[in-house]
C-alpha cells in the first residue's frame, strides 16, 4: 500500500491510501478462455524525438511492441492500429502500416497468439471531391498492403465514406466490393459518433436502428466473409438487439467500454466476444475475469470485472475521443512505459483532476500493478503542475 496526496474539486490536496493489486492469472488459466478477447493496443511515443509533437508521429517501436507482448502474455489478442483516439488524430496510415508490419513479425514468434489489423481510408482526406469510388480504392489499397503481410483484417469505419455517401445504397456498394475481395473473413467495425463525430450517420442514417438494418443486410449477404462485427455505440440495448439478429457463426465483438462486463457474460440467448480499448488499460483484470468465466464462475467474473467499470466510464467520459489519454497515463503509472507523452500531444487532453480521479478508480479496480511506483509517478506529475 501507498499513501499519496491527490487534488480534489475543492482545490485542496487530500490523502489517499491504495489497496492491493490484482493477482495475474496463470498460464494454464489463460489457455482456458471461452471468449475471444482483443485489446485495442496503444502506441508508445518516442520521448527523444526532436519533432513537432502535435504534427509528427514519432514512435518508440521497441516499447510499442513490448506492450503487445505483455497483452499476449495475458492471453489477450491485439487489435492492431485500432486505437481510434490516435489513428487519424496523429497516427497516419504510413505509421500504422509500419506498426502492423512490426506487430505481425512479433506475432510470428509466438505460438497461437491473436492479432487482427485495422484497415480504413485514413490516407485520403474527406472532402467534396472524394467520391464513393475513391473510398473503395482507398480501402483496397490498405487491404492489399495488409493481406500481403498475411494479416487478418478489421475493416474500420471510413470518415471519407461518411462524407461521400448519399444513401445506405452507397454503403452497400462499398462493402459489397471489399468483402467480395477479402481473402479471409474480416471483422467489421461500427464506430459511433461519440468516439468520432465525423462518423455520424454511418451506414446512411442518423437513426442507429435504421443504420443497423443496413449493416445487417451487408453481413447477411456476405456472412461467409464476416468473422464478426464490433460495434461501439455505448448502448448495451442496441448491441444486444443486433447480436440477436446476426447470422449463425458471425460473432458480436463488444466495443462498449461502459457495459462490457454484462455483455461478455451474456444471457440465455448469447454473449458478446470483446474488442475493447479498455482492455489495454485493465489487461490483468480482463484476463483474470475471463479465466473465471471459462470455469463457469460468473459471480467471480463479475467480482473482478465490475470494479473496473467505473474506471472505464471515467476514462471514456465525454469527449470520448480523448479516452486514450487515460489509457496511456495508466500504462505509465504501471511501469509499462517510461513517460507520459503521446502521439499528437494528447497527454494534454485531460485535466489533472481527471487523472487524479483515474488514479483512485484504478486502485479501486485493483489494476495498479505496483501501488508504490504508481504513487511515486503520480507525485512527480503533480509536482510539475504545482500540486505537490
Amino acid at each position: 500500500m501507498a499513501t499519496i496526496s491527490l487534488p480534489t474539486k475543492d482545490r485542496k490536496l487530500a490523502p489517499y491510501t491504495t489497496g492491493e493489486p490484482i493477482v495475474f492469472p496463470s498460464k494454464q488459466e489463460i489457455r482456458s478462455f471461452n471468449r475471444v478477447a482483443f485489446a485495442a493496443a496503444h502506441v508508445v511515443a518516442d520521448p527523444y524525438a526532436d519533432n513537432n509533437p502535435w504534427l509528427d508521429a514519432s514512435i518508440d517501436w521497441d516499447k510499442t511492441i513490448a506492450f503487445r507482448e505483455y497483452l499476449w502474455d495475458l492471453g489477450l489478442g491485439v487489435a492492431e492500429s485500432m486505437d481510434t483516439a490516435q489513428r487519424g488524430m496523429g497516427l497516419g496510415w504510413n505509421e500504422a502500416r509500419e506498426l502492423i508490419r512490426r506487430a505481425l513479425e512479433a506475432a510470428k514468434t509466438r505460438k497461437g497468439v491473436k492479432i487482427a489489423c485495422g484497415v480504413g481510408t485514413d490516407h485520403i482526406a474527406p472532402g467534396p471531391d472524394v467520391s464513393v469510388d475513391d473510398v473503395i480504392r482507398a480501402y483496397e489499397e490498405q487491404i492489399e498492403a495488409i493481406e500481403s503481410l498475411n494479416g487478418r483484417l478489421i475493416v474500420m469505419a471510413s470518415r471519407a465514406l461518411a462524407r461521400a455517401a448519399k444513401s445506405p445504397a452507397d454503403y452497400v456498394r462499398v462493402y459489397d466490393r471489399i468483402l467480395r475481395q477479402a481473402k479471409e473473413p474480416v471483422i467489421l467495425h461500427w464506430l459511433g459518433e461519440m468516439f468520432d463525430p465525423a462518423l455520424a450517420g454511418y451506414w446512411g442514417s442518423a437513426d442507429h436502428m435504421a443504420a443497423m438494418d443496413t449493416c445487417l443486410e451487408i453481413i447477411e449477404t456476405h456472412a461467409a466473409k464476416v468473422d464478426g462485427v464490433k460495434i461501439s455505440l455505448l448502448s448495451k440495448e442496441k448491441e444486444i438487439a443486433m447480436r440477436r439478429r446476426l447470422p449463425k457463426g458471425v460473432r458480436m465483438y463488444t466495443g462498449d467500454d461502459f457495459n462490457y462486463a454484462e455483455l461478455i457474460a451474456g444471457d440465455e440467448e448469447g454473449y458478446s466476444d470483446a474488442l475493447l480499448g479498455i482492455f489495454d488499460a485493465i489487461a490483468p483484470a480482463a484476463s483474470a475475469g475471463l479465466a473465471r468465466l471459462a470455469k463457469n464462475d460468473v459471480q467471480g467474473f463479475h467480482g473482478i470485472l465490475e470494479p473496473t467499470v467505473p474506471l472505464s466510464r471515467h476514462i471514456f467520459k465525454d469527449p470520448t475521443r480523448f479516452y486514450k489519454t487515460g489509457v496511456v497515463f495508466l500504462a505509465w503509472l504501471n511501469g509499462l512505459q517510461d513517460h507520459f507523452l503521446m502521439i499528437g500531444g494528447q497527454e494534454s487532453a485531460r485535466s489533472i483532476l481527471h487523472l487524479a480521479e483515474l488514479f483512485r478508480l484504478a486502485d479501486k479496480a485493483r489494476v495498479l500493478h505496483d501501488p508504490d511506483r504508481a504513487a511515486a509517478r503520480m507525485t512527480k506529475l503533480l509536482a510539475v503542475h504545482g500540486m505537490a
